[in-house]
């Protein structure tokens, strides 16, 4: 459906609805209220530091919140263009200080669930999936983490990643591959050990 210019609109503007649009105050806070956990997930899941992924989450809303009247909402949502922006931001933090994840279970995580086996199942269960996420190359790793912290549609990782939305589904595709067989060689390595 195209927009009909009326007697009185004048210009190209009148003839289509502009794809750059403000991301009003009143949208940025409900988008940092559904959004703020999730990228401070995605980027401690990459960075392995807490400090770090609280500095990377500030820092991209920041970003944000600068560009929003430059966003361009043909090119993505505004939740698609945050994790970008946190994934960009997290990418330079790995470069500047050369870091892998740490797999180590935080001493906090141990003590808080320390009576229930099940409980116990569960941080060891975490910890499978951490170790295994930090052997997998960075490029597979963060396609994991967009997806699952960042609750990215396909087409939101794709513009998040700047590919083909055919392209963002077989790089998840074979990033869940190789986790899903880096997690059943640790749980081999575990039942041998």
């Amino acid at each position: 459906m195209s927009a009909k210019p009326s007697a009185d609109d004048t210009g190209p503007r009148a003839v289509t609805a502009p794809t750059h649009a403000r991301l009003d105050d009143q949208a940025f806070d409900e988008l940092f209220r559904e959004s703020a956990a999730d990228v401070h997930a995605y980027a401690i899941s990459l960075l392995g530091n807490r400090s770090a992924a609280e500095d990377v989450t500030a820092l991209a809303f920041e970003r944000l919140y600068r560009a929003r009247a430059r966003l361009d909402h043909g090119r993505g949502t505004p939740r698609a263009w945050l994790f970008a922006i946190a994934r960009n931001a997290a990418l330079d933090e790995l470069r500047r200080r050369r870091r892998q994840p740490q797999s180590e279970l935080p001493a906090a995580e141990m003590a808080d669930d320390q009576g229930s086996e099940e409980a116990f199942e569960q941080i060891v269960r975490r910890a499978s999936v951490r170790d295994a996420l930090a052997a997998l190359p960075l490029r597979e790793r963060e396609v994991v983490l967009l997806k699952f912290h960042g609750q990215l549609s396909n087409s939101e990782l794709a513009k998040a990643l700047d590919v083909s939305e055919s392209n963002a589904g077989t790089r998840l595709h074979r990033a869940l591959t190789r986790l899903r067989e880096e997690c059943n060689g640790l749980e081999r390595e575990e039942e041998i050990a």
